[in-house]
């Protein structure tokens, strides 16, 4: 730091960068840190299970976005503080390995946080916590594990993965229609699958939304969905046995790479200008019939000319349709991409039974859809829905219930929801706690107290008193040492999760548990905080 003093004699004083910091050290870093992460968990935490509330996020941009999704809530926050971003990230590697429970494993961390912090208060070492949760946790997986049960499927016998998307889309804005939602999910997954590998190749799903017709009339389309339409209104609607030729060159006349300059001083000099430039797409076009294609899909546009000639010789074409698209066209039609016109042969091009553009309502919206194609394994989910949010809501919901059904069949162990796996979890882990001695006790206890918060704030949420409707399933399941007995959001009359079918993954409900110990942990060993910006 220095004083120096300007043309008036005033002074003033000159910072280096290095010293405009403020720092947190000790306790009061730790406290800073789980207050700030607390405070996104519990933003979250009113839209947890079937019954939760939907968060509005408004961009900068007046974008408006409408979802109870975890994951998305903390991706379109503006969250500034360091340590609660962690947060933001768990509930992303929460969606990117599982797709689902993004927003439990932020709730969880959240209730971990706060019996941490009564455990700073009694003098207990962050260190000593840290390793009280891991036993925890580990004592938490293994029970999971012992309670958790194996069910069969097959692509004829799909019901207990229906059952596991409908639970996932209960909690979504389409429950509403989560049994046919939850079917085109498990169709779409199945119809990818690698059942030997138990392996499922997301790229061969596309979800597309298109607005207008309600949430009902989604449907899966065994094919591709291309959102364009035939180049020239005259065009056939309908492509019985098409043979697709997928081209990455323009329907134009070659540019010279340089710079140049052409004069036209006479109609001579036109008319053979015209005469050449016809015969560049004389030559294009009859190529593409040379080949045997009866439909030309094109990444780039062409000019009335070429659409003009194009229908003459009753080549139907479409284009400007993007790289995605053409890539997964020619996975699914067996075609393949084709760069120069002099390349084309029968070999290259797609097949598909039929190819046809369809119409929506009283709009001049159309769409066409690639139908039985070579390669019958890519599927396209069409969403519809009144507005732009319901239709981005509804792909964000389907992704997720996918994401389970591919869990699923990748481990076809489960455990049952509403809580009850929690509960279970947390009689076990407070069992073990007696023949844990020292100070570790402590934490493994304050990790059973912190799963219970997950059912309590599921009963919370439904509406009821979440004290009580926790006492009551926790005396229940010990009593009849029941393990299925949870939190009855949906005023069934019975408690049992297993007679209502609702269940999670096995691997799912783990990951949540480890992902949210882990990041715990990392927050309470940050005990010194350097800021740069300020000066103090």
């Amino acid at each position: 730091m220095s004083m120096i003093f300007d043309e008036y004699g005033r002074p003033f004083v000159v910072l280096r960068e290095q010293q405009a910091k403020a720092r947190i050290r000790g306790k009061d870093a730790q406290k800073s840190n789980i207050l700030a992460s607390r405070s996104i968990s519990g933003i979250l935490r009113s839209s947890l299970g079937p019954k939760g509330m939907d968060k509005m996020l408004v961009s900068p941009d007046g974008d408006v976005t409408v979802t109870n999704d975890g994951a998305t809530i903390l991706s379109k926050m503006e969250v500034e503080h360091q340590v609660a971003r962690l947060l933001v990230e768990l509930s992303q590697s929460q969606d990117n390995e599982i797709g689902d429970g993004t927003t439990g494993v932020v709730v969880l961390a959240g209730a971990l946080l706060e019996q941490a912090e009564r455990l700073l208060d009694k003098g207990i070492h962050p260190v000593r916590i840290g390793q009280g949760f891991d036993k925890a946790c580990e004592i938490a997986s293994k029970h999971l594990e012992s309670i958790s049960d194996v069910i069969s499927f097959s692509k004829d016998e799909k019901e207990p993965l229906i059952s596991t998307a409908i639970t996932t889309l209960s909690s979504k804005i389409i429950n509403v229609h989560k049994r046919k939602m939850a079917e085109i999910c498990v169709n779409a997954v199945l119809s990818v699958a690698d059942m030997d590998r138990k392996d499922v190749n997301f790229d061969m799903i596309k979800v597309d939304g298109k607005t207008g017709g309600e949430l009902g009339d989604t449907e899966l389309i065994h094919g591709i969905v291309i959102d364009k339409e035939m180049s020239h209104p005259q065009m056939p609607k309908v492509i019985n046995d098409a043979k697709i030729c997928i081209l990455t060159c323009p329907f134009e006349p070659p540019k010279p790479k340089t710079k140049h300059k052409l004069d036209i001083v006479s109609k001579e000099a036109y008319d053979k200008l015209y005469a050449r430039e016809k015969e560049y797409f004389d030559t294009m076009i009859r190529q593409c019939k040379e080949s045997g294609a009866n439909l030309v899909i094109c990444q780039w546009g062409f000019d009335d000319e070429a659409n003009h000639l194009l229908l003459q010789n009753e080549l139907p074409a479409v284009r400007w349709v993007g790289g995605v698209e053409l890539e997964l066209l020619a996975i699914a039609t067996g075609g393949r991409i084709v760069p120069l016109f002099q390349e084309l042969s029968a070999s290259k091009l797609g097949y598909a039974g039929r190819v046809r553009e369809v119409a929506f309502g009283t709009t001049k919206d159309r769409m066409l859809v690639v139908e039985n194609c070579k390669n019958s394994n890519a599927v396209t989910v069409l969403v519809r829905g009144g507005n732009n949010m319901i239709v981005a809501e509804a792909k964000r919901s389907l992704h997720d219930a996918m994401c389970v059904v591919r869990n699923l069949i990748k481990d076809n162990r489960i455990v049952y929801g509403g809580g009850s796996c929690e509960i279970s979890c947390s009689i076990a882990v407070s069992k073990a706690a007696d023949a844990i001695g020292g100070v570790e006790q402590y934490a493994v206890r304050a990790f059973a107290d912190a799963l219970d918060d997950i059912p309590m704030a599921l009963a919370e949420n439904s509406g009821l008193s979440p004290i009580s409707e926790l006492s009551a399933v926790k005396a229940a399941q010990v009593e009849a040492k029941n393990h299925n007995l949870g939190i009855d959001c949906d005023q069934t009359g019975t408690a049992d999760m297993k007679s209502q079918s609702i269940f999670e993954t096995l691997i799912g409900k783990q990951q949540q548990i480890l992902l949210a110990t882990q990041v715990v942990k990392m927050i309470l060993k940050i005990d010194d905080v350097i800021m740069y910006g300020s000066y103090e």
